[in-house]
């Protein structure tokens, strides 16, 4: 049901104009009235905002650390949806940083309580967030510990039950699961090769309950920008097949942490092509009963997909980065060629399998989908034209990566041509106020822009310490600097980067510190914030964590943040007439700023922020000392 607008509507007054008034009179007086700070960034933000909404335009909202930039947007997006009968949208870098968004005593519950605002806010998360009952089943038959009970236990009654599922409330969400680690979640979560259209559990799957859930909001859908470049890369394709598309339209977009979307959308726009998959796959269809000709085709494709894997493993360049950058040999080529050729014969002989019936039709069905997914990213390998391609390890397994066209285009194309205010919001958008930028590397041809300071005096409450030694010594440094037990983020530049520095830590320090990927973020977040973890180690969190006063007093940045040099940042620095000016410097001192935030988050926080620098990073620190809050130590 359509929800009525937070203040009243006149004939003497526009929408934007009534608009203005209740949030001057919010932020003016209600807010201060109960104790909050009346901020001017804060208020500049949220009338800046409005105007987008009012032009529809693209705004890059830059506004320091301690603006309130939440609820600088909440006022606006809530009345918008209201007004337009359609909710808001707001994409956050990922999904631990949903769940900050939505926590008790976060933003949202602060309207509630404070105006007396019932905010109809749902979750929307990636797809890989979710449980997946086929996975899950084919776990439970070789899994034995603890966790895989647990999740058992956690499925209502009502999904195996026959009859109606009204009743069966969501589930399987992943933060349901805090002690489930990574690996352990990745074994039963869905995945890119199931294919949930042909599923005969579908209708009681926990993610399809979830999406109706969601698709039902009148005011608030959050979700990751990953979800959201997903849907603008499926809907499409999905409405072509006859279904709905992952998310319903939307009055206007947020993206939180916004310069983060390039990234989202690069990952969302990619084939992934495993070393295994095809083989587990297509070893379900070799079933008693089936015609020889579609055995020998499978067997083929089968042979020709390993030696494909085996030249692809000779071609590779060696490397220390987790993209690794592909030299395309003739025969790799050809063996390409031939996997194609083995795919359009096989899918003929699925025509006359179908007819059979000896092959389980859900098999058969996902086995279809997932071919004509692979058959297209081998065309696109085996054509050589402006594609990126690496090979990397996603989820233990070797996977082939292939991003058919720079993300400029679809962007332009899927999102910002269409007719609809989008703002970025980031306390780092610019470089030095300068924000073409991200402009450029999403192929925004207009936009509206502001940056404001962050209303806190960082001179009274933060020190920033530069230490500069050899890169063998970086370990030792953070050992003895951890020994006054301040509560301690460390970021890393890449969880390579963090794996080797936990690979060298001594015994007794690893037992006393958490590492991302250990478990659930979220939980090891929380267990940070509550003390139960004095030391916490992360590669992802450089943006959106927010941790007050006593819960984060020092952050430790181990490595300057510099891009990879892996295939995708080489393409971008192949259209850079120079790579180091306009990728490299420019990545490097937004997220070094984004690191830096994370630890002044409100009016009472203090600590100190330490950046360990090896003689090579010594030699651009004049590329940076211009963004630090501070002077350094």
């Amino acid at each position: 049901m359509r929800k009525s607008l937070p203040f009243e509507l006149s004939k003497e007054k526009s929408f934007f104009e009534s608009l203005g008034d209740w949030m001057g009179d919010v932020l003016y007086d209600e807010l201060p009235e109960k104790g909050y700070e009346c901020r001017d960034e804060q208020i500049f933000m949220a009338y800046q905002i409005e105007q987008a909404l009012k032009e529809k335009n693209v705004l890059f909202a830059e506004a320091g650390v301690g603006t309130g930039k939440t609820i600088a947007y909440l006022l606006p997006a809530v009345s918008y949806a209201r007004y337009t009968g359609k909710p808001a949208l707001i994409a956050c870098a990922d999904e631990t940083l949903i769940d900050q968004l939505v926590k008790d005593g976060g933003d949202i519950h602060k309207l509630r309580d404070v105006l007396g605002l019932e905010i109809d806010v749902r979750l929307a998360k990636s797809r890989d967030q979710y449980l997946c009952l086929k996975r899950f089943e084919e776990a439970e038959k070789n899994e034995t510990d603890e966790w895989i009970d647990d999740i058992a236990f956690s499925i209502p009654d009502g999904v195996y039950a026959q009859g109606s599922m009204i009743s069966v409330k969501p589930y399987g969400d992943r933060s349901d699961y805090s002690t489930v680690s990574d690996e352990d979640w990745e074994k039963v979560n869905y995945n890119s090769i199931m294919q949930c259209a042909v599923c005969d559990l579908r209708n009681r799957c926990g993610q399809t309950l979830h999406r109706a859930h969601y698709r039902k909001s009148t005011d608030l859908i959050i979700c990751s920008q990953d979800f959201l470049m997903e849907h603008l890369a499926t809907k499409e394709s999905r409405e072509r097949e006859g279904q709905l598309p992952l998310l319903p339209e939307v009055s206007m977009i947020v993206l939180d942490e916004g310069h983060l979307l390039e990234y989202a959308a690069q990952r969302a726009l990619t084939y992934k092509v495993q070393a295994y998959t095809i083989v587990e796959i297509l070893e379900r269809l070799m079933v008693d009963g089936v015609r020889e000709r579609t055995l020998y085709s499978m067997e083929h494709l089968q042979d020709h997909h390993e030696l494909f894997f085996d030249q692809l493993r000779e071609d590779v360049v060696a490397s220390e980065e987790d993209r690794k950058r592909i030299n395309k040999s003739e025969r790799l080529i050809a063996l390409g060629k031939k996997i194609i050729a083995n795919v359009e014969q096989l899918l003929e002989e699925f025509v006359f399998e179908s007819e059979l019936y000896m092959i389980p039709e859900y098999e058969l069905n996902m086995a279809e989908e997932f071919l004509e997914h692979y058959v297209a990213a081998i065309r696109i390998f085996v054509a050589q034209g402006d594609a990126v391609d690496w090979l990397e390890d996603t989820d233990d397994e070797e996977t082939l990566v292939i991003m058919p066209r720079l993300i400029t285009d679809v962007l332009a194309e899927t999102l910002f041509s269409k007719k609809m205010p989008i703002v970025f919001s980031s306390a780092t958008l610019s470089v030095k106020k300068d924000f073409s930028y991200i402009a450029s590397s999403l192929g925004i041809a207009t936009s509206q822009s502001f940056s404001v300071p962050s209303p806190f005096d960082y001179d009274e409450v933060m020190k920033i310490y530069l230490h500069e030694l050899e890169q063998s010594k970086k370990v030792a440094k953070v050992e003895q600097l951890l020994l006054d037990k301040k509560k301690t983020l460390i970021l890393f530049k890449s969880k390579q980067a963090m794996n080797q520095f936990k690979s060298q830590l001594s015994m007794m320090a690893r037992l006393t510190i958490a590492f991302e990927g250990d478990r659930e973020l979220s939980s090891i977040v929380r267990d940070f914030q509550n003390g139960d973890i004095q030391t916490l180690c992360s590669y992802h969190l450089w943006e959106g964590l927010d941790l007050p006063e006593e819960a984060l007093t020092r952050v430790i940045i181990f490595d300057l943040p510099f891009p990879p040099h892996d295939p995708l940042f080489d393409a971008k620095r192949s259209f850079a007439q120079n790579p180091f000016e306009e990728v490299e410097l420019p990545f490097m001192q937004l997220r070094l700023q984004q690191g830096m935030g994370r630890l002044i988050r409100t009016s009472n926080d203090h600590g100190d922020i330490h950046i360990l620098l090896n003689e090579e990073e010594v030699k651009v620190k004049s590329n940076f000392l211009d963004i630090l809050a501070v002077d350094p130590q």
